[in-house]
């Protein structure tokens, strides 16, 4: 029988191997950013352009100086949280759509507390700011799973019914008992001691990147490293076999929601410390809690992967902007490449059964050769 794992040696001479199964997870988002990258370079040419002028600017709008670089990096920070946050509820078997909804309650909770209290020195009203938002996403998702966990309700159609209700409840507070003085609908600035620290000199990044790669490894940790991360990954599987294993399936579904509001609500809270220094009223949905199931799609719903594909959403979010000023293409076009990165990946088991089907015809190829070689 021919070897079906694909090896190969690091610099240090070891041999790493790939099985097939996790060559074809690598595989599938690769393939999927090819074919729409292709796809935008067709609807480039069909409208008349240069898809080498677009894909230029785009590049240039998003790395193009330091300035572009940290503007990027700023596009890419909530979608790591929200990526992270959607990926770990899918890790328990659950789907978070409501993502958004948690990343406003962040924003206005960390907000009100950042313009609220006053006197606190940096170093306690910052976390504190910050912390406040992230439990306003975790308490907003709480109830989602409480009902999925003790009542059966389905956690889609909770967390869609709690977006809109954080939507119209912001309004409300901001148009109300949280509004500044002046016709715009906003709270008032944070002061300075609750601001995120600005980490590149010269330009709006923040202290919020640092903070989301500690996401990173912290959910990395949390779901790989230890007991729980082990229960909340069973449960995903086989709830009923979990369950029959001695694991509290309850406990786990609504700790997993509360952690994956905590994520979202931490987004809510980098925009609003870090960004906008204030909570903006919102005429409709912002954005980055829906950006956040297809990063965690186009992640395979794993903590690196969510990074890896937080910066290429930010990156083609970002450079959209320059690709229509100077290249004067519609940015629309971005978001048909998006899409169609999503659609493919979401799609991914016709290519699975592409591959497989290859996979199986090589290996017969091969097991033939064996036997030919044998009979000389």
């Amino acid at each position: 029988m021919a070897n079906t794992d694909n090896k190969f040696k690091n610099p240090s001479g070891h041999t790493l191997s790939l099985s097939r199964e996790q060559a074809v997870e690598l595989f599938i988002p690769v393939v999927a950013v090819l074919i729409a990258l292709v796809l935008g370079a067709l609807l480039i040419l069909f409208i008349g352009k240069s898809p080498l002028t677009a894909y230029g600017a785009l590049l240039k709008g998003s790395f193009g100086s330091k300035r572009d670089i940290a503007e990027t990096l700023i596009n890419v920070t909530p979608l790591i949280f929200t990526g992270l946050s959607v990926a770990f509820s899918f890790k328990c078997g659950l789907f978070n759509i409501g993502a958004e909804g948690q990343f406003i309650m962040g924003q206005i909770v960390a907000a009100w507390i950042g313009f609220s209290l006053t006197g606190l020195p940096t170093v306690i009203h910052m976390p504190l700011a910050f912390l406040a938002g992230a439990l306003a996403g975790a308490l907003w998702a709480a109830l989602p799973g409480y009902l999925k966990a003790k009542l059966g309700v389905h956690e889609v159609i909770n967390t869609i019914m709690m977006n809109y209700i954080a939507l119209y409840f912001s309004h409300y507070l901001v148009m109300g008992a949280l509004k500044e003085p002046g016709p715009i609908p906003q709270t008032p600035p944070v002061v300075e001691a609750a601001r995120l620290w600005r980490i590149l000199p010269g330009t709006r990044l923040h202290f919020g990147l640092i903070l989301a790669l500690g996401a990173v490894w912290l959910v990395y940790y949390l779901l790989f490293k230890t007991t729980l991360g082990y229960e909340i990954r069973a449960v995903g599987i086989n709830p009923h076999a979990a369950r029959y294993g001695g694991i509290n399936v309850s406990r786990d579904i609504i700790i997993a929601m509360s952690i994956s509001g905590a994520l979202s609500g931490a987004a809510g809270a980098v925009q609003a410390l870090g960004v906008q220094f204030r909570f903006l009223d919102l005429f409709g949905f912002v954005g980055y809690g829906f950006d956040g199931i297809a990063v965690a799609l186009l992640g395979r719903n794993h903590p690196f992967g969510v990074l890896i594909a937080a910066t290429l959403f930010g990156t083609l979010a970002r450079g959209a902007i320059t690709m229509q000023s100077i290249a004067k293409i519609p940015k629309q076009i971005i978001g048909i490449i998006q899409a169609t990165i999503v659609i493919i990946v979401a799609a991914d088991e016709v290519l699975r059964r592409i591959l497989k089907s290859k996979s199986v015809a090589t290996q017969d190829v091969v097991e033939a050769g064996e036997v030919g070689s044998d009979g000389d």
